[in-house]
Order: C-alpha cells, then structure tokens, then sequence
C-alpha cells in the first residue's frame, strides 16, 4: 500500500518542481540587438533636385550637421541613389535622392534601426511576428534587412562594419505609427517584445484634435525602448491630410521658434499650432515634400 502513497508524492514533489521552473526568469534572456536612438534614422525620399534644399532646410530649423553627400547603390538590385546622412540634436535623418527608379519595396520603409548583429535581429524579428520582405544584402558599409510588422508597419534594420559614433540625442523623436483597430495589439505586442521595449501610456480617449478630428477622440499608444520613442495611433482611417503622413515627431524646446526657422528655410506649416496632452504641436512640410510632426512639451 505504501507504493500508490510513495507515487503520489512524488507527482506532487514533481509539480511543485515543475511550477517553480516555469515561474523562475529565464537565465539566458535575448540579447537586445538595439544600439540606440542616435543610431536610428527617419528615411526621407526627395527628387534629386530638391534633396539640397530638403538638407539644408532641415539644418537651418533643427541645427546639426551632415555627412558627406555621394552617389551609391543601396539596395540589393541595380539602383542609383543620391544619399546623405542629417545629424540632428532632435534626431537623424537618412535623405535618398534615386537617380534611377526606386525598386520595390523601397520607400516603404519608414525607418533604419542599428542592430548589434544581424542575424540576431532576423531570427528576433521573425520569432516575434515580422515578415522579412526584403532578405538580408551587403550595402557599401554594413548589411540591411527589411522587416515588415502586423498593420503593414515596414522597417529596416541595418548593422555597419564599422560600428559608427553619434552624439547622444538633445531630445529622442517619435516614429508616428497610424494603424487599424484590427492589428493595433498585435502590432504592440510584437514590436515591444523585439525591441525589448515597453508601453508608456495606453490612452483609449486620447484627444482628437492631434489627429485632425477635434471634439473627438481615438486610441494612443506611446513606446519606449533603446530605439527609442513610438506612438500609436489606432485610427479608423477617416484622416484628413496631412495626417498619417507624417513618419516622425521632433521634440524642440520653443515651438514658435523652430517654426519660425522653418518657415524662413522654405518649410510650410500645414497644421497650426496647437495644444493638447501637454503638448504645443504643429505639422509642416520641407521643400521636397517631407512631412513631419514638431512639438514642445508643456509642463
């Protein structure tokens, strides 16, 4: 009689043992593959013809610096491309001037991302839900990949030979994501999960004025993570323009300040000022068709 007892104590003992694995943190976590969010570059496509323009407009508003201008193939088919880096206090900015047509499905691609190691970054982003639309290429100075996220949220992720050397950020900008209701928590999930990231605020009435649709409201996810900063915004696609185009939000210290500079560098302000969330916020648009968000915070 003692061998049912002997075996049902030692199934408790096993579960007890099995509870405690399952609850005890992982001892080899993922690495994360961010470097950070001076690394991490808005990619702005212009006409050959205004991509001076553009350049220089953007450091008369924002300050910074540049790299130097040249003439490369980045892409893994046959292409021609005018490129320049824009180093920014309020963030950075991948210009690309193509010579040639533009392969699918670049210009997609919101944003570069560094990544400590490639290969690392694939298998992560393929394990937590991306596609890989375009397979890793050599580039003149590193690697590249493009991944693609629930919503239709496309990304490259790009890693240098030589690792490079950026000053930190004055402030990190936002990647400004518009997306559906349907893939909004799928998006998140996987996106925070990779970028070993986490969710700031999760505001299911967050005012509509900051999407076009004052007197309403609409759901807006904010993101932190090494890469730096995301919002979400879970919209039903009844925009007016320019909302949804803007790829990036830049926080300055003095709104009228910066729009200023803007305006006088060749920009124009398609949305006036405007406050809410803490926020003084305006949308412009640079000589070659950029658009993005500019804000100061309030206390």
């Amino acid at each position: 009689m003692r061998a049912p007892r002997t075996l049902a104590l030692a199934g408790l003992l096993l579960a007890a043992l099995t509870s405690q694995a399952l609850a005890r943190p992982a001892t080899h976590a993922r690495p994360n593959v961010a470097v950070g969010p001076q690394f991490d570059t808005t990619h702005v496509y212009v006409a050959p013809a205004d991509f001076d323009r553009f350049v220089a407009s953007l450091i008369a508003t924002f300050g910074g610096m540049t790299t130097k201008q040249g003439v490369f193939q980045v892409t893994p088919t046959p292409s021609q491309t005018m490129s320049q880096l824009v180093l920014t206090p309020v963030g950075s900015v991948s210009v690309f001037g193509f010579k040639t047509p533009i392969p699918y499905p670049f210009g997609a691609e919101r944003t570069g991302y560094l990544v400590t190691d490639m290969d690392t970054a694939i298998a992560d982003a393929r394990r937590d839900g991306a596609d890989v639309i375009v397979a890793k290429f050599p580039d003149p100075i590193g690697q590249d990949v493009v991944v693609q996220w629930p919503g239709g949220v496309n990304m490259q992720l790009y890693w240098h030979t030589t690792p490079p050397h950026y000053a930190v950020l004055a402030s990190v900008p936002e990647n400004r994501i518009y997306i559906s209701a349907d893939r909004a928590d799928a998006f998140v999930r996987d996106f925070v999960a990779f970028a070993h990231g986490k969710v700031i605020s999760d505001t299911a009435a967050a005012p509509g004025v900051e999407i076009g649709q004052p007197g309403g409201a609409y759901r807006r996810i904010r993101i932190s993570s090494t890469f730096g900063r995301a919002v979400v915004m879970v919209t039903d696609g009844h925009l007016t323009w320019p909302y949804g185009h803007e790829l990036t939000g830049y926080e300055v210290a003095d709104l009228s300040q910066t729009l200023a500079k803007a305006t006088a560098a060749g920009a124009t302000v398609l949305v006036a000022p405007y406050n809410a969330d803490h926020r003084d916020a305006a949308i412009v648009q640079f000589p070659g068709g950029y658009i993005a968000e500019i804000h100061a915070t309030r206390p």
